[in-house]
């Protein structure tokens, strides 16, 4: 055999095996590729999902809590009245009309006051407050209800131009403050408390500050304070609109919370 037909052969089988080397390189390629791209779905599914389980989960935290906050307020602010009204009711005497008719008169205007108490826990516990009057609309009703039903005085500050944002992020901010408002009244003692909202382009910086009896940050914890200061579901909320969340306090100092909402 000839050199020139055994450097073909030798040039052919070379150059047979480099393609097959080239398509199995190739192949791997492409399984590898498959491979991680496969593992990075799967990895975003498992991400969606422990999103969703916990998306799921805080809502159901903050549900119980508003269920928890609805049954506090009608025991609070009606059961009472109500049962005033029954005990007025259960010993009115015949025998004494002016005071049997005093009873009963007085009797109305609690019922009143209860049916108006339920109307405005109704009112506030509504998404719809927000579509109907916007957020610093919402928040001065709010404010107003609260201190006709309570002894302190809350003022609110506007700083800025006020930015409309997505109305659903506008009802958890409002359901931040009621939250607030809500552990101001249970928990600081405080006569006298201050909500502020400042608006930049980027972002809404909400503070709530109470003059109350505060607490030492050094016994301060989440675990410690979120059944009874609704920290947790405040937490909660401020995940969902990306907030950042700050707790500031010492004793008989008052407590602030501040958030930074970007818009």
């Amino acid at each position: 055999m000839s050199s020139e037909k055994i450097n073909i052969i030798i040039f052919v089988t070379i150059t047979t095996v480099l393609i097959l080397l080239l398509g199995f390189i190739l192949i791997l390629v492409i399984y590898l590729y498959q491979q991680r791209k496969l593992i990075h779905t799967q990895s975003i599914t498992e991400l969606e999902l422990s999103h969703e389980k916990s998306l799921t989960t805080t809502q159901l935290e903050i549900q119980e809590n508003l269920f928890r906050h609805i049954s506090q307020e009608i025991h609070d602010n009606v059961g009472l009245t109500l049962s005033l009204v029954k005990l007025r009711l259960n010993t009115l005497d015949f025998s004494q009309m002016s005071v049997m008719k005093e009873q009963v008169f007085s009797s109305v205007n609690l019922l009143g006051e209860s049916i108006e108490n339920l109307r405005d826990i109704s009112r506030s516990l509504n998404a719809d407050i927000i579509n109907n009057y916007g957020l610093i609309q919402a928040i001065h009703k709010e404010i107003t209800r609260i201190e006709e039903l309570s002894n302190i005085n809350i003022t609110l500050a506007i700083d800025g131009e006020p930015i409309y944002m997505d109305s659903q992020k506008e009802l958890i901010i409002f359901r931040i403050i009621q939250e607030s408002c809500n552990n101001i009244l249970k928990h600081s003692g405080a006569k006298s408390a201050s909500v502020n909202l400042k608006y930049t382009k980027q972002e809404l910086v909400l503070s709530i500050q109470d003059g109350g009896k505060g607490f030492s940050m050094s016994d301060f914890s989440e675990k410690n304070y979120s059944s009874g200061a609704g920290i947790r579901n405040m937490t909660a909320r401020s995940k969902m609109i990306r907030a950042t969340m700050l707790v500031s306090s010492a004793p008989s100092k008052g407590t602030t919370l501040k958030f930074t909402i970007p818009i």
